[in-house]
Order: C-alpha cells, then sequence, then structure tokens
C-alpha cells in the first residue's frame, strides 16, 4: 500500500501557517479545523518547518504564557520529515514510530501536496484488515 491510496480516502487539504504568525493565531488555526498540527509555510507550498499542539505545550511550559505573542517560527520544528505519495505506508509507520512523529506533510517534487497522520494511517490499516476480514468470511462461508 502507497501514501496515495491514504491520500484518496483522506483527501490532500492542507491547513498552513506562516512563521510570521503568532501562536495564539496558531492556536486558533488549530482549533478551527480541530487538527494537531500544521505546516509552516512562507508560501508557493514550501514546507519551512511543523509545528504541533505539543510543541505549544512543551514552550509554555518552559518559557511562560508570553510565548502564545511570540512568531510561530520560534517554536516550530524546522527539519521536517517528509513523505511522497508513493511511499509505503509500512515504510512511513515505521519511521513515524522511530521518530516519534505524528504527523508527516506529503511532497511532490519538493511541493507540499497533502498531510498525514499515525491517525490517518491506523484508520486506513483498520479498513483494509475489516475489508480482509469480510474476504476472509465471505470465503468460509461460500
Amino acid at each position: 500500500m502507497k501514501i496515495s491510496d491514504v491520500l484518496r480516502t483522506k483527501g490532500t487539504d492542507v491547513v498552513t501557517v506562516t512563521p510570521e504568525a503568532t501562536v495564539g493565531e496558531l492556536l486558533a488555526l488549530l482549533a478551527e479545523h480541530r487538527i494537531g498540527a500544521v505546516v509552516v509555510s512562507a508560501g508557493e507550498g514550501s514546507v519551512d518547518g511543523i509545528v504541533s499542539e505539543r510543541d505549544v505545550v512543551r514552550r509554555i511550559h518552559s518559557d511562560g504564557v508570553a510565548v502564545l505573542d511570540g512568531p510561530v517560527s520560534a517554536i516550530m520544528t524546522s527539519e521536517v520529515h517528509t513523505c511522497g505519495e508513493h511511499d509505503d505506508i509500512s515504510d512511513l509507520e515505521s519511521q513515524m514510530t522511530e521518530r516519534r512523529i505524528r504527523h508527516v506533510p506529503v511532497v511532490r517534487e519538493g511541493q507540499l501536496v497533502a498531510i498525514v497522520s499515525i491517525g490517518d494511517i491506523v484508520k486506513h490499516r483498520i479498513r483494509d484488515l475489516a475489508a480482509e476480514r469480510d474476504q476472509l468470511e465471505a470465503y468460509i462461508t461460500q
């Protein structure tokens, strides 16, 4: 199975934030879209970083609530691990587990095209297992 299989079901909508946006604005965006992370992009489909709810919580804990008025660029992860649409799902699962990351931007020719979360991968895997189970049950009952 490929990442493109997940994207066919999930879609390719991506929420981004600029590096200059405040952390408070980031939180509003996360809440509005009910998501846990966004890609930081200066524009034109670039992937300049990624920032999650965890990043915000950790920085508030270490630096205080003043972080909320600062720029997203101050708390984002700038070394972003990405994948391609034709990458294997099991390879991505392994990388996400090893690196302890929950969100991975999908790029094509260096440009952002989608984002997948560990939840998207698990949902896809469960759907595949259910389909396989149904096929086996149908085979057995014939």
